[in-house]
This record gives structure tokens, C-alpha cells and sequence, in this order.
């Protein structure tokens, strides 16, 4: 990459034609990507674990949401409706959270292992999209239990240190 004095200060990049050319192609590849993973992805619903058929708002919820980042690197959570972190995972957009957490039907059973211990008698996945996460009041209970839980660790930590 070439570089060139500022008048404002330090040196920044400037790009040949060629490389504009190849950032152009890769943010183009990147969105054609994410909306053709968009496109598989829909009419898919949420996964449901429910082994003794109750009603599904008796199951208790595992949310996956966005906790924040920037383009490439956000990070997504998982959270039971308890407070309990159930995982979480980088994604370069939000549009790929749903998928990579195992929020759809059908998607990363590997995590649903995890899900299955911590709830056996069943549950249901939810995800709250980033511009929802400030009003979801069931999401920020979850949020006030997870603090409970933390500091009741701290505390037991602190004996055993």
C-alpha cells in the first residue's frame, strides 16, 4: 500500500486503483454472501427441544443476541432465561447470529448439547436483534440474574482463594 503525508498530520493509506478495486469486490462478495446465507435461512423456524410435549410458552427461553463489536467482529451471546451464559461465538455480521448460535431449526447440533444438560425437560430458542435487546424485559431479567449469578461466583471465589 502507498502512503502520503496529511496536511492534518501523520502519514495515511491511499489506495491504487487496484486495490480500490479489490475492497470494492470483497464488500461486494461479503454482502452477496450474507444475502444469499439470508435467503437459505428464512422460513426457518426457531429450534424447540420439547422430549414431554408441553405448551411452548411453559419451556424456558435461551436468547442469543448481539453484545456489541464492530463489522467483523461482533460478538454473539447465548443466555438462558436464568442468567446462565450458554456460549457465544464471533460473526462478522448480525444476519449470521441466528445460524451460528443454533437459534434456527435444524443448525449447529453440537450446540444443543449444551443446551440439553442445562435444560433436559426441554426449551426454546429466541433471538433478539441488537435495536430490541434496550426494551426486551424478559432478555434484561435474564441480563439481572446473570449478575446475581457472577457475583455470587466472585463471592464463592473469593473463599476459596
Amino acid at each position: 500500500m502507498n502512503f502520503r503525508e496529511h496536511d492534518l498530520g501523520p502519514e495515511i493509506p491511499v489506495l491504487t486503483k487496484i486495490e480500490r478495486r479489490v475492497c470494492q469486490m470483497t464488500t461486494a462478495a461479503e454482502r452477496l454472501y450474507e444475502a444469499q446465507h439470508l435467503c437459505e435461512m428464512d422460513g426457518k423456524g426457531n429450534a424447540v427441544f420439547n422430549p414431554n410435549g408441553k405448551p411452548l410458552d411453559e419451556l424456558p427461553v435461551i436468547y442469543g443476541f448481539n453484545n456489541g463489536g464492530s463489522p467483523g467482529l461482533f460478538d454473539a451471546v447465548l443466555l438462558a432465561e436464568d442468567g446462565t451464559f450458554l456460549g457465544g461465538h464471533i460473526c462478522s455480521s448480525e444476519g449470521y447470529m441466528p445460524h451460528d448460535l443454533g437459534i434456527l431449526a435444524g443448525t449447529r447440533p453440537d450446540r444443543h448439547e449444551t443446551f440439553k444438560k442445562h435444560y433436559p425437560d426441554g426449551y426454546r430458542m429466541e433471538f433478539i436483534p441488537s435495536d430490541q435487546i434496550k426494551d426486551h424485559k424478559k432478555l434484561n431479567e435474564a441480563f439481572r440474574l446473570n449478575q446475581i449469578l457472577a457475583e455470587a461466583a466472585e463471592k464463592e471465589g473469593a473463599k476459596c482463594g
